[in-house]
């Protein structure tokens, strides 16, 4: 993984220096909150209901060990011992002070995390494929490009004070677990005929108040030049996108406002100003990144493992785990294996400190000290010898880290919702918690198969719900929590926004509505159908009727 030159470090420690004289200005009462809050949020620090929340920044979802460990000791030592990870491969932790913020960030900075870039109408944290560098599916690395993209835009002078908020995701794999067609801007990796490395552009996708599936506006920019092209792209934002109305920010508006089409014949137009020998990234300094990415050291194994073949076959549960967590490596002899953080009666991505320092153990000993951050809010250790498999499943097992059920029904995204955040109408978790109680059984988890829930707590859309295969959102009426379904949403390559199904449901029957959409899909469906073909193939309409006709 990339290492922190000398310049990095000092950077993250004046930043910190900086902070901790603000913060020490807001508690002896020289600073207002509303002077304070612009300051706090450049340094990813939010107040929500009951307490401070920190944001930590992952940079496309890749860890190491020593890092994993700091932010359980972090945990631990400053929050009530557990975080959560979040749809942007970030951790949140819930319950800090104030007056240890400066010290928390002292921590991280000693091994290379920080909260930068975690709030505020600048580049958010960029994310990308959590496979990347062990899916035999990509083109090229993604982290590589993600890298690229994060020293570029830290603390850029033109692009701190955007319009709005602005996200990246970089895939370099045709199957995208990144939902980059739902970003402000999405970059997926593509070869040119004559084998040439580029990217596809995708721009003014997003979720909230007004969803979009973001168009591509350039089916092929050479690689090269990805910072001169966004770098127009965020000039025509900057110029264009609404400042008067928060609501309107975003530049998803400004793209279907003025059409994909102008949209593009701008950004071309802008990008022919630049100079690209000024603007573009050298290729010496290309190579200096990607030779961070180029050091994984895999041993030459046999494709097949006898012993881990014996294990399987007389462990029903490894069987179990290794057919829904356990996926496909490009290098022979080696898995990627999903950690989920949905164990039944969990909260959707908390980890607790004891958890954390287990997966880091095991990142250390069986994944070449690499962990990664899905936007599911799982964990990923991308290079697991198949060997290795059996006592990697056992500790996993023991820590209540084993359950198999990603992408199936409890396999849920949800954001905090009311439990914390002061935006919220409703809460979220324990309408996770519910539905995933109804999927307890894995052997009627595996028969519905792929199944992606996803639960927001307001419109701004932390849970993703609009590109859900069941998405669920939720409302206030009149101060009572209610729930308002939407179906055939999908964040992957297939990128759709889900159609509402009908009126908003109350708290109590958000779960019993779940569980006969899926007994209607199971009735409805041909074959091996996703419930997402299914629905795609039969409509709204028999789905509605059933959940409907029932509550009649």
């Amino acid at each position: 993984m990339y290492q922190y030159d000398v310049i990095d470090r000092e950077f993250l420690t004046d930043r910190s220096n900086e902070f901790r004289h603000q913060v020490a200005r807001r508690l002896a009462g020289e600073l207002t909150e509303d002077q304070f809050k612009p300051l706090r949020l450049m340094n990813g620090l939010y107040l929500q209901l009951h307490a401070y929340m920190l944001r930590i920044a992952v940079p496309y979802g890749a860890l190491n060990s020593r890092q994993v460990r700091r932010l359980a000791w972090v945990a631990r030592t400053y929050d009530k011992g557990y975080g959560h990870f979040t749809t942007r491969q970030n951790l949140q932790l819930h319950w800090i002070k104030l007056k240890d913020v400066p010290d928390i960030l002292d921590a991280l900075a000693e091994v290379d995390l920080h909260a930068i870039q975690t709030s505020g109408n600048c580049i958010r944290n960029v994310t990308a494929d959590p496979y990347a560098g062990a899916t035999a599916e990509e083109i090229d690395d993604p982290r590589v490009w993600s890298e690229v993209l994060r020293q570029w835009s830290t603390l850029h002078p033109e692009f701190s004070f955007l319009p709005r908020k602005f996200k990246f995701a970089v895939t370099g794999a045709l199957k995208d677990r990144t939902a980059a067609k739902v970003h402000d801007v999405g970059l997926i990796l593509r070869q040119n005929r004559d084998g040439s490395l580029g990217f596809e552009v995708i721009v003014g996708g997003g979720q909230g108040r007004t969803p979009y599936v973001g168009p591509t506006i350039r089916e092929f920019l050479p690689a090269e030049h990805l910072l001169s092209y966004v770098e127009a792209i965020l000039r025509v934002y900057n110029r264009h996108g609404r400042r008067d109305n928060i609501y309107k920010a975003r530049i998803k508006v400004l793209v279907a406002a003025l059409g994909a089409e102008e949209f593009a014949r701008q950004v071309e137009a802008e990008w022919e100003k630049i100079d690209l020998a000024r603007a573009d990234l050298p290729a010496a300094a290309l190579a200096r990144i990607r030779a961070a990415f180029a050091q994984t050291r895999f041993e030459a194994l046999p494709a097949r493992s006898e012993a881990f073949e014996t294990a399987k076959a007389a462990s029903p549960a490894l069987a179990r785990f290794v057919r829904n967590n356990v996926k496909a490596h490009k290098q022979p002899g080696y898995a990627i294996v999903e950690v989920s953080l949905k164990a039944p009666g969990q909260t959707p991505g908390d980890a607790g400190a004891d958890q954390l320092d287990l997966v880091a153990d095991l990142a250390e000993r069986y994944s070449l000290d690499d962990l990664r951050v899905t936007h599911a809010q799982n964990l990923v250790l991308p290079h697991v010898r198949l060997d290795d498999l059996p006592a990697v499943h056992a500790a996993l097992a023991a820590a209540g880290l084993a359950t198999p059920n990603i992408d199936l029904a409890s396999d849920i995204i949800a954001c905090p919702g009311l439990d914390y955040c002061a935006l919220a109408n409703a809460r979220a978790i324990p309408i996770a918690q519910d539905i995933a109680r109804k999927f307890a059984d894995p052997d009627r988890a595996e028969r519905v198969g792929e199944l992606k829930i996803k639960i927001s707590g307001c419109i701004n859309a932390c849970g993703h719900h609009h590109v859900a295969h069941i998405g669920i959102l939720g409302v206030d009426k009149k101060g009572e929590e209610f729930y308002q379904l939407s179906l055939g949403g999908s964040g992957a390559e297939d990128a759709s926004i889900g159609k509402i199904l009908g009126p908003a449901l109350p708290a109590d029957r958000v779960a019993p509505a779940i569980d006969t959409l899926v007994e209607a899909y199971l009735s409805f469906r041909t074959g091996e159908e996703r419930f997402l073909d299914t629905y795609r193939r039969v409509g709204l309409e028999p789905f509605k009727e059933a959940v409907y006709a029932q509550a009649d």
